[in-house]
């Protein structure tokens, strides 16, 4: 398949194993997408590249993969799920506030043999009263505007760790957005990776914030309130 081919300019290599999670995984997601919300992708090459290859992007600005990583807002797996495929090694821990995602994506999970993977129904304001300045290396793709992920994400990250948001092709104007919330939490914005999928699909942007102080403890407020007032 072309995905194997892809993943050769990420410098991945993939093999029948892995191969055959993702397959499950695209089933499993289609069969579960006719009954619950979960994309809107369904096309199968459409599915590898927008939805898996873009997820294993996020490789590019991970130098070490030997690591812990939180996947906040993850939805249904992106880019948790391909991660976890090609990097057994990484520890990753999901958390999404819709208890029904969740439980879709045990069931993946499950299905998959996956053992480095775990998934959690909790708010990130919650779920970092027991793991804050805990993870080497938390992930956001496109949940909210750059402002309110810093506020959700960095508290769970370590000091010496980085959040890293996986972003359309407008990132330089939510990084102007969010130059108070980064530096208010600890944060440097160390690089941004500027990429096109294959098959002109798409533009995406990475934008790694490395972390290197901890942040004041009163963060993350309340959800709506970091709506309604982002730092």
């Amino acid at each position: 398949m072309i995905f194997k081919e892809l993943l050769k300019e990420l410098n991945l290599q993939i093999n029948e194993v892995q191969e055959e999670q993702f397959n499950k995984y695209y089933n499993k997601l289609i069969e579960v997408n006719q009954v619950m919300n979960l994309t809107a992708i369904t096309e199968e090459q459409e599915v590898y590249i927008k939805h898996f290859y873009d997820s294993l992007t996020l490789s590019k600005a991970l130098e070490n993969k030997n690591i812990t990583l939180c996947d906040v807002g993850s939805g249904a797996g992106f880019p948790s799920i391909p991660l976890a495929i090609m990097f057994p090694q990484m520890k990753i821990t999901i958390i999404d506030a819709l208890n029904k995602r969740i439980n879709f994506l045990k069931e993946v999970i499950s299905q998959l043999n996956l053992t480095n993977v775990e998934a959690i129904h909790a708010r990130a304001e919650d779920f970092v009263k027991t793991k804050r300045n805990y993870f080497d290396v938390v992930s956001a793709r496109a949940v909210a505007n750059l402002p309110v992920l810093c506020e959700l994400c960095m508290p769970l990250t370590k000091k010496g760790g980085a959040f890293v948001a996986m972003k359309g092709s407008n990132a330089s104007e939510e990084i102007k957005q969010a130059e108070n919330a980064i530096s208010v939490l600890g944060g440097k914005v160390k690089q941004i990776y500027d990429m096109s999928l294959p098959l002109n699909m798409g533009e995406r942007s990475i934008i790694y914030i490395y972390k290197d102080k901890e942040g004041p403890n009163k963060y993350p407020r309340l959800f709506k309130v970091i709506k309604e007032k982002p730092l």
